[in-house]
């Protein structure tokens, strides 16, 4: 065996490891954070079933992967679309900063607005 391939075999055992570590530590959040929160995407609110259950992800808020709250604080549930928007925003943000772009005003849309007069007519 050459040094070449010696150096290979160390890092597919390196790149293995890591991989096995990353979906155990996903499997106790995910697990939990699919009980906490109904199975909809917290930005485009596509629902989900036990059939595309896959393409729900859980989303850290902060970013830090290995802050795992038990009350799921630092938790939401992103389809795969949006949390790779979500990581592609925080990224631009790592890049370049804040730009005028990124800071937006809060949503006032309120989709219930009259509804309790609606229901009481």
């Amino acid at each position: 065996m050459t040094t070449n391939q010696a150096g290979r075999g160390k890092l597919d055992r390196v790149l293995e490891e890591q991989r096995q570590y990353i979906a155990q530590r996903e499997k106790g959040y995910r697990e939990k954070a699919l009980k906490l929160y109904p199975w909809v995407c917290g930005r485009c609110a596509r629902e989900f079933d036990r059939r595309n259950l896959s393409e729900l992800t859980v989303h850290h808020v902060n970013h830090d992967h290995d802050y795992n709250p038990s009350d799921g604080s630092n938790w939401e549930l992103l389809c795969l679309y949006c949390h790779d928007e979500e990581h592609s925003k925080f990224e631009a943000y790592v890049r370049y900063g804040a730009t005028s772009e990124t800071k937006r005003e809060a949503a006032t849309f309120n989709p219930f607005a009259g509804l309790k007069d609606a229901l009481n007519k």
